[in-house]
């Protein structure tokens, strides 16, 4: 893979102004795209355009409104005149609105844990397919998934609705990937474990969980991830390198899934 994977390519990036997202989105800035991204921090805003420059533009938006996936399409459209591929990434925990083991689960926890995971996927990946036929060409779409969607953990992270929702998004793509690859339009999932971000401060902070992910995630000393971790991926599955890849869901997890986990 070049060190410019993605040299001329326009590349929308749902949630990419911090954590995960602003990590994808520096890298495929890096790799020579056009990026066009957002989030709902101003101030993180702002720092990735700094970030961007010309090459790019970062715009205040809730990934959750309707509206929004419509309009990242657009903007990279009308600044740079096409649209290549759609990175999703935005997403987060229903913990705090009730989200947990099943019998724990509140409704309002069910609402809005699909409300951040799932239906913003589906309307990103509809607007990008939209365009992609419009402009008559092939496109790729890499959607954000997690090893809760098919590999459970239940004493620490136990979030039912979230892994439905996760679950929801590989069945999804894979659904997705079928039916357009005719079109030379391809669809895949990473999924990462337990990565050092805003949304992992819980997991961060408690001593318990950090010697379960010593074994659980055993790779390079049996740490968490960082986001830097899964940016070669994601290059890769966005570039044409990967131009025969579709349907596939990729672990980026420091040995999660194969791996048994040891409960202190």
């Amino acid at each position: 893979m070049s060190g410019q994977a993605l040299k001329d390519k326009v590349v929308v990036v749902i949630g990419g102004t911090s954590g995960l997202g602003l990590s994808g989105t520096i890298a495929c800035f890096e790799a020579g795209a056009k990026v066009v991204t957002l989030g709902r921090d101003q101030d993180q805003v702002a720092k990735t355009q700094e970030i961007l420059g010309e090459n790019g533009f970062a715009f205040a938006a809730d990934a959750t409104d309707p509206e929004t996936p419509t309009r990242a399409v657009q903007e990279a459209i009308r600044r740079f005149g096409k649209l290549d591929a759609l990175y999703h990434v935005a997403g987060g925990s229903g913990r705090r609105f009730g989200d947990g083991p099943l019998h724990e689960v509140t409704d309002l926890g069910i609402e809005k844990t699909i409300e951040l995971n799932l239906n913003p996927v589906i309307r990103s990946n509809r607007a990008a397919v939209q365009a992609f036929r419009a402009q008559g060409t092939g496109g790729t779409i890499l959607n954000m998934g997690s090893v809760l969607g098919h590999s459970p953990s239940k004493t620490y992270f136990s979030t039912a609705v979230y892994a439905a929702t996760k679950a929801a998004v590989e069945g999804f793509t894979l659904s997705c990937s079928a039916y357009y690859a005719k079109e030379d339009i391809r669809f895949n999932v990473i999924c990462p474990a337990l990565v050092l971000t805003d949304m992992a401060t819980r997991a961060a902070e408690d001593e318990n969980i950090l010697k379960f992910i010593k074994t659980k995630q055993p790779l390079d000393g049996g740490r968490p991830s960082l986001p830097d971790d899964l940016n070669q991926a994601v290059i890769f599955l966005l570039s044409s390198d990967s131009k025969l890849v579709t349907g596939q869901v990729l672990n980026v997890d420091g040995g999660w899934c194969v791996s048994e986990g040891q409960i202190s």
